[in-house]
């Protein structure tokens, strides 16, 4: 029961990472503090938690206001804040011949504007409880792909952010780490625009582009989140942590 005691925050808790994220946590004895835009979804994961060691706080991360209200909700709920896990984010196909402005802003909007001006209005709470961040980025923060621009500058800002936030709050007791996921069997890219046939198509060339011959499952990033959140990685930060099956090692085609 690693987190007995703790109030974790974690947003693009609906589904995918994020919800598996919570279950694992709500099992080891966290309180959770469930952010999302589908309330139907949270209210799911809520209850799979344990609906009394979860609260729901629906919002949309890329509006100043919700991120306030989020925060003071969280406060206001339990006094106390020990673990932000930034998740939310998109992906969205586009290369410098395709690409636009608003794809840009909007991607970087939810990527990583979200999470510097969460993180900015959760640190002083961290430090009160000398808690830590977990980021979730990707492994197209650490590798350079074709095809998703906007997404891959946005994960590289977020290693960035990372490692510049964990230098600032090291003396303060307060851990900022990042995990990178490899492709991992989730929404996101359906979101993304692919449908289930492309989808189906890029799992199965996964297998060649991922040194494990497979993508990731959600409770594979979950248990890496759970260990850099928990006191047993208690002298580990400014780290990004792949857990991509090797990807991040290979120079695949």
């Amino acid at each position: 029961m690693a987190f007995t005691g703790k109030v974790v925050l974690i947003t693009g808790a609906s589904s995918g990472i994020g919800a598996e994220t919570a279950r694992k946590l709500a099992a080891q004895g966290a309180r959770l503090i469930l952010n999302g835009r589908n309330v139907d979804s949270l209210t799911s994961v809520a209850e799979s938690c344990g609906r009394s060691n979860a609260f729901v706080v629906p919002g949309d991360v890329t509006k100043e206001s919700d991120n306030e209200n989020l925060i003071s909700e969280t406060i206001k709920k339990y006094n106390r804040l020990d673990v932000l896990i930034n998740n939310a984010g998109i992906l969205e196909s586009g290369t410098i011949e395709t690409t636009s402005l608003e794809q840009f802003d909007r991607v970087m909007s939810t990527n990583i504007r979200s999470i510097y001006h969460l993180t900015m209005l959760a640190v002083p709470h961290l430090i009160k409880t000398e808690g830590n961040i977990v980021n979730i980025s990707s492994v197209n923060g650490i590798r350079s792909f074709p095809g998703v621009l906007a997404y891959n500058i946005s994960k590289a800002a977020v290693d960035q952010f990372t490692r510049c936030v964990a230098l600032e709050l090291a003396l303060k007791n307060v851990r900022c780490n990042s995990v990178n996921p490899g492709v991992t069997v989730t929404n996101l890219h359906k979101r993304g625009g692919m449908n289930d046939e492309a989808y189906a198509k890029f799992l199965e060339h996964s297998k060649t582009t991922h040194a494990m011959g497979r993508p990731g499952q959600v409770n594979e990033l979950a248990e890496a989140i759970a260990f850099l959140a928990s006191d047993a990685a208690s002298f580990i930060t400014g780290a990004s942590l792949p857990v991509d099956g090797g990807r991040h090692a290979m120079c695949p085609r």
